[in-house]
């Protein structure tokens, strides 16, 4: 449990406590959409899974678990957060990591940098189903102090349940979503900060 040590204290040194604060936004996800819905945290190069909330629909995925952490531009949550880094960040991240070697070249940089673009066109992210064939992921970053993305809210499934007609209904509650929980993480640290 070093990852929750590590981040918990992350959380207690920002002075807010970032899993109260993004469960009601999990929950509210989930039972809206009936998916399993997800709060993942930025921390260094990585994503890790906090939060799970699983929506009333029988079939689920479950690449994403409390506690799982993947690279920067792996699963929907790592393609949001690298999306919205500064440019020199990204290029000197996918510099210094070579997806393919565990992720496939579906990961290739090219392929990576795709995804970026396209997330930063619409505003949230889709892997489909590039972990696990079948199951697929949306996201939307998270936004702290500066503007800077410290996690992502994500909603994962299978393939039939993300279809491209679904995908606009789905990204524009992830980000409205995502949006208010940017405003109250922010307005928590400001309040603490008095």
């Amino acid at each position: 449990m070093a990852w929750a040590r590590d981040l918990f204290g992350t959380a207690a040194a920002n002075r807010y406590d970032i899993r109260a604060i993004a469960h009601p936004w999990v929950r509210h996800l989930a039972e809206e959409t009936g998916e399993s819905a997800i709060f993942s945290a930025v921390r260094g190069d990585e994503t890790v899974c906090l939060l799970r909330e699983d929506g009333a629909f029988p079939i689920r995925s479950h690449v994403l678990y409390e506690g799982v952490r993947f690279p920067l531009g792996v699963v929907s949550a790592g393609i949001a957060v690298l999306a919205f880094l500064p440019d020199r960040e990204i290029d000197q991240f996918l510099a210094t990591h070579d997806l393919t070697e565990t992720y496939g070249q579906t990961h290739a940089e090219p392929e990576i940098r795709r995804r970026l673009e396209k997330t930063r066109q619409c505003g949230w992210s889709l892997n489909a189903g590039h972990i696990v064939p079948g199951s697929w992921g949306m996201a939307a970053t998270v936004f702290g102090p500066g503007e800077r993305p410290v996690g992502a809210l994500t909603l994962t499934g299978i393939e039939t349940r993300m279809r491209a007609e679904r995908q606009p209904g789905l990204g524009a509650l992830l980000l409205k979503s995502a949006h208010t929980l940017s405003s109250e993480l922010q307005r928590s640290r400001k309040m603490k900060e008095r």
